[in-house]
């Protein structure tokens, strides 16, 4: 299989920016020079600057410190109130109209392990619906993620039915290799229509749309290249929106972004939804 140098390029490059441990100019320096990277105008300056590499670096170090940060305080909350946001964000997802209007949509099933928001409720919901007997138009198509490799590859499958899911290595559920009827469950990337919607999970949030992931890279790489699926068919761009605890809300400004890193759309909170200003990605020093 023939993979494109510039996609490869940008998974490396997550990779690095994404790390949960810090990642040295040096380290940064050879792995451009390596790769060989070439880009035109700003990007050309950008990488050729030792100022630039040296404000990457930095950014590497603000995600760790922050992603701690916000580690800790979810393994502190109370049970109690965390299962009282899980209902209050999932019903209001369920009444979103973004979520009754869409046909198709990826959304990631919660590990309760990594303290995600709960989807539990809502993924109940669209298997139930897909199952009874009624009209085909109201029906929801929905596809949920697996991880391929630890080179931040990851799937959207569609399933129809919890029987399709199976642990991986980690207990987390996924798509089995073949679902409940024997047939390889259909790729997002291969369907012939566009998804409206996709729910993300992350660390950390703010009212500007920025979002902090878990530093594997796995969303941001399948959104890149998902947005580039859309463009080159002419779909319209889905709706990225996050569930995220009261606690995950930090203030804007407080997550550090590169170019790599996508903005959101909305963000579901227990007190209600953020609708979000897309914000140009930078570098910040």
């Amino acid at each position: 299989m023939t993979i494109r140098a510039g996609i490869f390029n940008r998974f490396v490059l997550t990779n690095l920016l994404s790390a949960t441990n810090s990642v040295s100019s040096v380290s940064i320096c050879s792995a451009f020079r390596h790769l060989n990277l070439r880009a035109s105008g700003s990007n050309t300056a950008m990488i050729g600057s030792s100022s630039t590499v040296a404000a990457l670096d930095d950014v590497v170090k603000q995600k760790k410190a922050l992603r701690s940060k916000i580690r800790k305080e979810l393994k502190s909350m109370d049970p109690i109130l965390r299962s009282r946001e899980d209902d209050a964000i999932q019903n209001l997802v369920l009444d979103a109209p973004w979520f009754k209007s869409c046909r198709r949509l990826c959304a990631y099933i919660s590990c309760a392990a990594l303290r995600e928001v709960d989807t539990s409720k809502v993924l109940s919901h669209i298997l139930e619906d897909s199952s009874q007997d009624i009209d085909s138009g109201t029906r929801k198509k929905l596809y949920v993620p697996r991880v391929e490799d630890k080179n931040s590859f990851m799937r959207m499958l569609n399933i129809s039915r919890t029987d399709d899911l199976i642990a991986n290595s980690m207990n987390i559920l996924e798509p089995a290799p073949y679902d409940s009827t024997r047939n390889v469950p259909e790729d997002v990337m291969l369907a012939n229509e566009p998804v409206d919607l996709i729910l993300l999970p992350g660390l950390a949030f703010d009212k500007t749309g920025r979002r902090l992931g878990r530093g594997g890279g796995y969303y941001d790489a399948f959104l890149q290249r998902y947005l580039e699926l859309a463009k080159d068919r002419n779909w319209n761009k889905p709706l990225f929106v996050a569930l995220s605890y009261s606690a995950q809300i930090v203030d804007d400004g407080v997550i550090p972004v590169t170019p790599n890193d996508l903005p959101v759309d909305a963000v579901v909170s227990p007190t209600g939804i953020i609708l979000t200003i897309p914000i140009e990605n930078t570098v910040s020093s």
